[in-house]
């Protein structure tokens, strides 16, 4: 337990609770500020960390400790959710990687040899 959650008696709950607060304002308005031209390298970083972190809860899962039916529940919808979020921002990624690629010309247009 962190040092400052003991020295003024908070409760472990409220600690971790104010900690996702603000890591998710913190999130918000750092992405917000991402430029158009960063959103794929940033996209496709953050889909291998939470590949990493679904890994871990599998990991987790994989134990086979007692860890109580709705530690287990919990876990296994984030896990669910997490294999979600990858694959769909890599599809994503992909798809926008996809309209930066030059499609080649149709055989039959030669717009250029009609002068």
């Amino acid at each position: 337990m962190p040092l400052a959650v003991l020295d003024f008696g908070v409760s472990p709950f409220v600690a971790n609770l104010t900690l996702l607060v603000v890591a998710a304002f913190l999130g918000y308005v750092v992405i917000s500020k991402v430029p158009n031209t960063l959103h794929t390298p940033l996209m496709s970083g953050t889909n291998a960390i939470h590949g990493i972190v679904l890994l871990g809860g599998l990991i987790v899962l994989g134990l086979g400790e007692d860890l109580g039916a709705l530690a287990t529940v919990i876990l296994l919808i984030a896990v669910v959710f997490g294999t979600i979020n990858v694959i769909g921002g890599f599809l994503v990624t992909d798809r926008m990687l996809e309209m930066f690629k030059s499609r080649p010309k149709p055989a039959g247009d030669n717009t250029e040899d009609a002068r």
